[in-house]
């Protein structure tokens, strides 16, 4: 996924109904180009996950999406094997069917980190919430961002021929490490203006009556200005202006 300029890449966000700021559209621009992971961060609705699926929209690429948890580890994000299948072809190999290599490709269960790995084409990578994994799993992915590659212990090491557009997403509901960070440019997404969301939401709603648009997006802007547990997003202005 190339762009020539950070203009490229604001006409084609805007294609999928994003409408990204001349600094987002920088960052992106330098993550496609440089290869370098994007590590986006800002409050829960901001539109940080839109931005990797509008990308891969856009250039028509593959979207893989690995969604992070308390606990996740390499089974759940790389690989695993399908031991049922193991079972099954050992007992064909009992009753005298040909033996079959258990720890082989074909029982192998590829996760999102081994298919952006091993996709053709161009990918967008989103790991997103970042901040929802444990500090281990964090570790893994210094060396899966520096490398592109991974080592499958029966299978050996499988590396990237071409690198994903790798976009990574926290709420900052934890700290990060700086070892994380370093390896990632870096993009903090706020919530817009009034002005601004106005014309996400027409861009998003062709069609939607000026004055449901401008009493949605003051009412937004209102509630954002109260000590609330959790303030509106943008996706939530979008669901209320359809309403």
């Amino acid at each position: 996924m190339r762009f020539t300029t950070t203009d490229d890449v604001t006409r084609v966000l805007a294609g999928e109904g994003y409408l990204a700021d001349r600094a987002l559209s920088t960052a992106v621009f330098l993550a496609a180009t440089l290869e370098q992971p994007l590590l986006l961060e800002g409050e829960a609705g901001v539109g940080k996950t839109e931005v990797a699926r509008a990308l891969a929209a856009s250039a028509g690429a593959r979207l893989i999406r690995l969604q992070c948890h308390e606990g996740i580890d390499l089974h759940h994000a790389v690989y695993d094997w399908d031991y049922q299948r193991q079972l099954l072809a050992i007992r064909a190999a009992e009753a005298g069917a040909a033996a079959r290599e258990l720890f082989g490709s074909d029982f192998l269960i590829r996760r999102p980190l081994l298919e952006a790995l091993e996709a053709d084409g161009d990918v967008v990578l989103l790991i997103d919430e970042i901040d929802r994994a444990d500090d281990e799993f964090e570790a893994f992915l210094l060396e899966f961002l520096a490398d592109f590659a991974v080592t499958i212990p029966e299978l050996g090491t499988v590396s990237a021929e071409r690198r994903p557009l790798v976009v990574l997403t926290s709420n900052r509901t934890r700290e990060l490490h700086d070892a994380l960070k370093r390896r990632c440019l870096y993009h903090w997404i706020d919530y817009p203006s009034r002005e601004r969301e106005a014309e996400i939401v027409r861009a998003r709603l062709p069609g939607v009556p000026e004055a449901v648009v401008a009493r949605v997006c003051a009412a937004v802007e209102r509630l954002r200005g109260e000590e609330l547990y959790k303030l509106p997003g943008v996706g939530e202005t979008i669901t209320w202006a359809r309403a």
